[in-house]
Order: structure tokens, then sequence, then C-alpha cells
């Protein structure tokens, strides 16, 4: 072989080695691997996901199901690291918007990616709020308001971890009385199901041993076309949802339940994200996009309340939920600054999350469906994501 010939074989496998280097694979490349089953091409170090923080330890579990499709999630904020679901090729595609190590994560902050939200998910407004005639007041970390649990909420903590099988991870977490202002002890447990349907359970359950408020939820962000696969403008929506909560300018509800028929929040038919997120109305101003809690018609787990689709893959989510709410986020604060696992950065509108919960601000909108937990109660209820093709 001539030296030109010897320089276009090795300029060949450069490219091959490159493009491999950033798609994501299909599951036949994969090995099965903890690291493996989550990123592909340019693998982290085998301690991304093992770190001590404030003496506690955090890991990655990995769960998979009888049809191949793997859940991978740190018990360092309870979060959701990567899914791979299979597209209408039969290819696997990582469905779940993540960062590839702890630090990752930490350099996150209140981005969320992943995480279990709690003990409030979601905004309440001034950090404010009064319970049995007593004042109670909360880190204000989205000024004016205090969101997600506060400056160090559920996403921030170590979990106390244990696989129950190779489909089962159960998390637990103790927040002690007037962590993050909240009063009470809080006993947490949240357990990820990956069940042989293609569906990821979450169940979520607290007590406490003083009057409190509770809204827990996952703020997993996806992209069915696949993480780092452009914006998710052109993936429909589907909600069984025919009021919403109009915000203020600052993202707290006013306080009305308003009919999404006529405005740019009617997905009670399949709609594209984009179709009206540049819509110059008050509510579509305020939210930069779709920030907006949708009042769930009534429902059970027989029927969806959200059916996402991707326009690339064909991948559709369909989510179930017991809450009376749904935050349905689309991505519009994603500023590009965090690298996520296959090397893109998070820009904007590149995942949207499908919040399940009770109302924002209900402790401080006595209309709204109660928070409210007591003593001797136990907060029981669960949110499923499944995934077709």
């Amino acid at each position: 072989m001539n030296l030109r010939n010897l320089s276009l074989t090795l300029l060949t496998a450069s490219a091959v080695l490159l493009v491999a280097f950033n798609r994501p694979a299909n599951k036949k490349s994969m090995t099965t691997s903890i690291k493996d089953s989550v990123i592909y091409g340019k693998l982290p170090a085998d301690s991304s996901f093992e770190k001590t923080i404030k003496g506690k330890q955090t890991h990655l579990f990995v769960l998979k199901n009888k049809n191949g499709m793997e859940a991978a999630i740190t018990n360092y904020g309870g979060r959701l690291v990567s899914l791979l679901v299979p597209d209408r090729a039969g290819k696997m595609v990582d469905v779940a918007v993540g960062c590839s190590s702890i630090e990752g994560y930490i350099k996150a902050g209140s981005s969320y990616y992943g995480a279990t939200i709690g003990r409030y998910g979601n905004r309440i407004a001034k950090g404010h709020f009064n319970l049995d005639g007593k004042d109670y007041s909360l880190f204000i970390n989205n000024r004016p308001n205090s969101l997600h649990g506060g400056k160090e909420g559920f996403d921030r903590k170590v979990w106390d971890a244990k696989k129950i099988d190779g489909q089962t991870l159960e998390l637990t977490y103790v927040s002690n009385d007037m962590e993050e202002g909240y009063p009470g002890t809080l006993s947490v447990k949240v357990v990820y199901k990956l069940t042989n349907n293609n569906a990821v359970r979450i169940s979520y359950e607290a007590t406490t041993d003083k009057t409190t408020v509770v809204n827990l939820t996952n703020h997993s962000y996806f992209n069915l076309n696949g993480e780092g696969n452009g914006t998710i403008l052109n993936h429909t929506v589907q909600l069984d949802a025919g009021n919403y909560t109009p915000v203020d300018a600052t993202l707290i509800p006013t306080g009305k339940i308003e009919p999404v028929k006529g405005t740019p929040f009617d997905f009670t038919m399949s709609t594209a994200i984009g179709a009206h997120i540049n819509d110059t109305s008050k509510q579509i101003r305020n939210g930069k996009g779709y920030d907006h809690n949708f009042v769930l018609n009534k429902h059970s787990f027989t029927n969806p309340v959200a059916t996402v689709k991707g326009d690339k893959t064909g991948i559709v989510m369909k989510v179930y939920t017991e809450e009376p709410g749904l935050q349905f986020y689309s991505g519009n604060f994603m500023g590009g600054v965090n690298t996520m696992k296959y090397g893109e950065k998070d820009a904007r509108r590149t995942a949207f999350a499908m919040e399940t919960q009770h109302f924002p601000d209900s402790p401080n909108q006595p209309q709204f469906p109660s928070t409210t937990l007591k003593p001797g109660e136990t907060y029981k209820t669960q949110t499923i994501y499944k995934f077709e093709k």
C-alpha cells in the first residue's frame, strides 16, 4: 500500500470512529456493564458515579427488563440518568437527558435533570405559607419564590438505596424537622420499577411526625428522538386536560382555573409542541413557552393523561398518574451551558418534562387540592411513564 492509500485508509477509519463516538450505539454493540449501558462512545471513568458526599456514598444502578430496555438511576438525588427504549426500527434510543457523572449533576445545579423532587415540587409564592396558624419561611431559590424544595431539596440528597431485584430499585430518605424550612420529620420511600411492558413505574410514599406539606414528583427531561438529537418542537403532545392554571410573571398560579379551549394550551388533540410555543399571548410570554400546570380531567390508570410522540423515532411515551395536575415544561430555560452524556449541550428546548403533581403554591391557595400531610396519614402516589413504538 502506498503512502497516499494508507493516509486515506487511516482518514476513513478515523471518520468512522468519530461517528461511532458521537452517535447512540444500538443494542447489539453495547456490553452489559453498568457504564456501557449508560454511555456510548467515550465512556466515563469507573468512578464517575462513585462519590462521597457529606459522608454518604453515591452509586449507579441499572435495571433491565426482558425486552432489553434499560434504566440507569443514581441515588444522588434519586435521578433517572438514562433510559434505553426501542424505536420503531428496534434500535435502542436513550430518551432521558442526563449527565455522565455525579460532578456533572452537581455542576448542573438547579436544572434538576432526572431528579426526585421534594419536599415540595414546583413553586411556593415568596417562600412562605401558613399551616395550622403558624408561618413558615422557605429559602428563595427562584426569586421571588421557593422552587422544588429550596436550596438543597431532595435532588441534592444522597438517598439510601436497595436493589430489590433486577427490575426494582428502592430509595429512602429521612428529611429532618425544619429542613429547608418545612415542619416535621418526613420519612420518604421512592421505588423505581422497570416493567416488562416497557414502563417505568415510580411509586412514592411518605409519613410525618408533624403536620406538613408534601408534593413529590420526578423531573426527568425527555427527548424521544434521543438525547442530543435536536429540539422537541416537532414532538406531538396530547393532554387529557380541559383546564389549566394561569400564572403571573413569576410563574405563580393566579388562583384561577381556566379552559384551554381557544388558547395555545389546548392539547386535547395531538399537537406539535412548537405549533403555538411562540404565541404572543401573556401566558406564553410569562412562561417563555410552556411551563404551566394542567388540570387533569377525571382519570384512572386505564387511560393516559399525556401522550407524547417523537417525530424521528416514532417512540411514544404515555403518562399515567393519580395526581390531579401535570406540569408540562418545554425546556425554555435550558441554557446550553451543561454538557450532557453524549457530548451535546443542553440547548434551549431540546427536552421536555411532564411532572405529575398537586398544583403549584397549593399551601397558599385553599381552593386547590390540599397538599397537607398529618401524623398518622400516609402520602402515597404513583406515576407511570410507558413507552411504545
